[in-house]
């Protein structure tokens, strides 16, 4: 049986198909076959690119696309689960963001999924001088730094890194943000943003975003840098957001001054 240790891996270096492609249909094969049941765990990666004889790299796109398909379930430190029936929803790929001012949390409960995050970092330090002329503060006033990797129903979406003033929500340093939302603490403390500038733009993913988006290196993440803004004006906190790019879709709509044609 494949995956096992007393199988040939079926792929083949001379085929057409590209081989995460081979690796796709493969496990697939395997779970349609009742060979891999659902909920089973497939064997470690490196034991798993042993057996197939392909690299991590393609490896992951595979499995990555098999979490698109929903035929796989990652877990974060402990592998890659054959999904179970009631989870195969595609988590991300076809889901549209909006084109209004949401939290990642009130997206995810819209369209159905859960959200969680791997925090990256979570501590407090001095604003910088951009940063202090960005958020309208004094240079030196303590942020709070908050990085982390968002995920839906445990496939990595996009790694959030935001920077907001500690004084707007006093004990942020100690939540735990691995379920938490950033916007129900502010509203918790009685801040409410009301609007999000932003600018977008497209950028090859770097080794370190590769890994923790689990994507292959100069796949095209879309970067989102936005500065949210409260009734008053006032700057809340920045946030750059850097999106795997085949996971995420915004919407949104132009609409034409027709008072200046001409």
């Amino acid at each position: 049986m494949v995956l096992t240790h007393d199988a040939p891996s079926g792929i083949r270096a001379d085929y057409p198909e590209p081989l995460w492609i081979q690796a796709v249909n493969l496990i697939s094969g395997e779970i349609a076959s009742g060979a891999l049941q659902p909920g089973s765990r497939l064997p470690p990666e490196r034991e798993l690119c042993q057996q197939l004889g392909i690299s991590r790299v393609t490896l992951r796109k595979a499995l990555n696309k098999l979490v698109e398909n929903g035929v796989l379930s990652p877990s974060h430190g402990r592998g890659w689960y054959v999904a179970d029936a009631a989870a195969k929803a595609t988590p991300a790929a076809n889901k549209e963001w909006p084109n209004y001012l949401e939290s990642f949390s009130e997206t995810a409960a819209r369209v159905g999924l859960i959200a969680t995050s791997r925090v990256l970092r979570a501590e407090l330090s001095p604003a910088s001088l951009d940063e202090a002329e960005t958020l309208m503060i004094a240079a030196g006033t303590p942020l709070f730094r908050l990085h982390r990797v968002r995920m839906l129903n445990d496939v990595p979406i996009a790694i959030d890194a935001t920077e907001i003033p500690a004084n707007l929500a006093p004990g942020v340093a100690s939540v735990d943000f691995t379920t938490a939302s950033l916007f129900q603490v502010l509203a918790d403390a009685n801040v409410q943003p009301v609007r999000a500038d932003a600018t977008i733009e497209a950028i090859e993913a770097d080794e370190a975003s590769a890994e923790l988006l689990q994507l292959e290196i100069g796949k095209p993440l879309l970067v989102m840098k936005q500065l949210a803004i409260d009734n008053a004006e006032r700057p809340l906190f920045s946030s750059t957001i850097r999106y795997a790019g085949d996971r995420y879709r915004l919407r949104t709509f132009f609409a034409r001054n027709t008072g200046t044609s001409r």
